[in-house]
């Protein structure tokens, strides 16, 4: 594995698990946290994918 494909994994992996906790967080307020967290992991792994190719 390659410096750049850790890099990838790693912003992926972090990003995606702040995606959850904000995810929770918005659902435990909205009382929908399934919906939430769905969300948050989506976006949490689009934004570290994103992130790790600039």
């Amino acid at each position: 594995m390659t410096d750049k494909d850790k890099k990838t994994n790693k912003s992926v992996v972090v990003a995606t698990a702040i995606g959850v906790c904000v995810g929770a967080v918005i659902g435990a307020i909205t009382d929908n946290i399934g919906l939430w967290v769905g969300v948050g992991i989506a976006i949490g792994c689009g934004l570290g994918y994103a992130l790790s190719k600039s």
